[in-house]
């Protein structure tokens, strides 16, 4: 799965606002510091600030701060608000009837519990998991993610379990 450009320049917006509390931030300092399009920044904070984590302030002297505490701010809500889908396979879509497989598939139910489970681990994440200058959380959730990530997964169908 991959994020949007989207979900990654909302992200980032968040880690900047979050990373510089003490001070108002410009969508042109965020766009700077990343290279992001300022236009597609743009509707980033509008609709950050539509969902009430971003306040944003017009004006001369305007500009961008968190409108929550980053601890208040959880990662797997923020890419559920920003992904269009997580449909994994053609199978997901609605009214998708073609594939030959589909009456006795388990691809679809394993790949959905792969979803979950992806989802489980970011909603146990929030900003200010992402902008501590401690580094053990990102070097456990980096633990985590090469003890896990590369390994075959073998699946014995008179076991129905994932090993």
């Amino acid at each position: 799965m991959r994020l949007t450009a989207y979900t990654d320049y909302t992200l980032r917006t968040l880690m900047h606002l979050g990373r510089n509390r003490d001070k108002l931030v410009t969508i042109q300092d965020i766009a700077n510091v990343h290279g992001i399009s300022k236009n597609h920044l743009m509707k980033v904070v509008h609709q950050l600030g539509l969902s009430g984590m971003v306040e944003t302030i017009r004006g001369r002297n305007g500009g961008l701060r968190l409108n929550k505490e980053p601890v208040d701010i959880n990662i797997g809500e923020v890419i559920r608000n920003t992904e269009t889908d997580f449909f994994m396979a053609e199978c997901f879509s609605p009214g998708n009837f073609q594939c030959s497989y589909a009456s006795d598939c388990t691809l679809k139910s394993i790949l959905h519990a792969a979803t979950t489970a992806y989802l489980s681990v970011l909603d146990g994440v929030t900003l200010e998991n992402l902008i501590k200058k401690d580094s053990r959380y990102a070097s456990q959730a980096c633990q985590i993610s090469q003890d896990s990530a590369l390994k075959p997964v073998r699946i014995h169908p008179a076991k129905s379990q994932v090993q």
